[in-house]
């Protein structure tokens, strides 16, 4: 007979519910530029990353490439993000911050810095360190 199942030892429905939590901190902040975490994260790994393909930024950001495609395409219509022809292989698109996006990422990084710090004022700022390092560790 199987026993009842508890949630509370159940590793994805803490992580998940964690992440909704502080998700909600974070969307708080950046509605304030228009933008979404999910948005920030994006122009966050091309504005370190400039010219990715899209394997490259799925893979980096862990996502699969539909999702990553949904997200991306309201970016672009709204002229943040650009995808150039790569000189390589013309089927490849190179994405890229536009000057637009490059500005509202200016912005939306005063926004995650306070979302930011809003989480590790009520999490401690050496839990919020450790918790990153050992969730980053688990996908690198």
């Amino acid at each position: 007979m199987n026993r009842p199942l508890s949630y509370d030892e159940c590793n994805c429905f803490a992580l998940r519910q964690a992440a909704r939590y502080v998700t909600q901190i974070y969307e708080r902040h950046l509605a304030q530029v228009g933008m979404t975490a999910a948005q920030f994260t994006i122009m966050a790994k091309l504005a370190r990353r400039p010219e990715s393909t899209m394997l490259e930024l799925s893979e980096q950001m862990v996502m699969d490439r539909t999702t990553l495609v949904r997200a991306l395409k309201p970016m672009q219509r709204d002229g943040l993000v650009v995808a150039k022809p790569s000189e390589q292989d013309s089927r490849l698109f190179l994405l890229s911050l536009s000057a637009a996006g490059e500005r509202i990422f200016d912005q939306a990084v005063i926004a995650w810095r306070a979302a930011q710090d809003e989480f590790e004022k009520k999490f401690g700022r050496a839990r919020a360190k450790a918790l990153r390092a050992e969730l980053f560790s688990m996908t690198v």
